[in-house]
């Protein structure tokens, strides 16, 4: 009796399903990077209540002090992208959604960079963010898995 109990409730387990086999191997290198320079965002608000300048830069936008409006800025751009990395690594149910801000942010903070940054800079020079060039294939592959990862389908 218990066998053909088993034998019925075996059409709904499902296999562990690892959901990161879905991200490309590129898109799990940077989520390390991304995931250690969340912990180097935070370790900058703590070194500069110690030490005078601390360098940050971004997607074009630099400062040397984590307390200003730049460095805070920036700060929530890395810890955002951390969180995105985190997300996605440690598959979450929400981290394609959280994925596709951080990859629209960070598009919309490139093209702000290429428009603004040239005209409120004393030298005026012009600087063509190659980051883009990542920053879409990358919404363009989470936007392809999304479906897989959200239905938790087989590879």
């Amino acid at each position: 009796m218990e066998q053909e109990l088993k034998g019925q409730f075996d059409e709904f387990e499902k296999p562990e399903i690892i959901r990161r086999k879905l991200l490309p191997w590129w898109i799990k290198v940077f989520c390390w990077i991304f995931m250690l320079m969340s912990v180097g965002a935070i370790a900058s608000l703590i070194t500069n209540l110690f030490v005078p300048n601390v360098n940050l830069s971004l997607y074009g936008f630099s400062t040397n002090t984590a307390y200003s409006g730049i460095g805070l800025f920036i700060i929530a751009v890395m810890l955002l992208k951390g969180f995105a990395a985190y997300s996605l690594w440690f598959e979450k149910s929400n981290a394609i959604t959280i994925a596709k801000i951080d990859a629209i942010v960070g598009i919309a903070i490139c093209i702000a960079s290429l428009f603004i940054l040239p005209f409120s800079t004393a030298d005026g020079h012009f600087s063509l963010r190659l980051e883009i060039l990542l920053l879409i294939p990358y919404y363009w592959k989470i936007n392809k898995i999304e479906y897989e990862w959200d239905n938790l389908e087989t590879i």
